[in-house]
């Protein structure tokens, strides 16, 4: 599995957190869309597609920016990841 990561996803608007793999080679905006639907899927709905979110490393607290590949990014296996709305 070179080509993916294991993270641990964290959405505190649901309380929900659960882990997740992610491609490697795809853009953050995709992977962000990607995750939105789904923890909607896995919640029943309780994500509103409209709205935009942040990907936060929950150590660094960094903000990731949507124009780079994962890989490009510090994350790595068991990096924990927090999904955050913003209005």
């Amino acid at each position: 599995m070179k080509n993916k990561v294991l993270v641990k996803l964290y959405v505190p608007e649901l309380d929900f957190s659960t882990d997740i793999f992610l491609p490697v080679n795809e853009i953050l905006w995709k992977i962000k869309i990607m995750i939105i639907q789904v923890v909607s899927d896995m919640t029943g709905g309780a994500l509103d597609n409209n709205k935009k979110y942040l990907m936060i490393n929950k150590d660094t607290s960094l903000v990731y920016p949507n124009n780079k590949l994962l890989i490009d990014t510090d994350i790595r296996n068991a990096t924990e990841i927090i999904l955050l709305s913003i209005k």
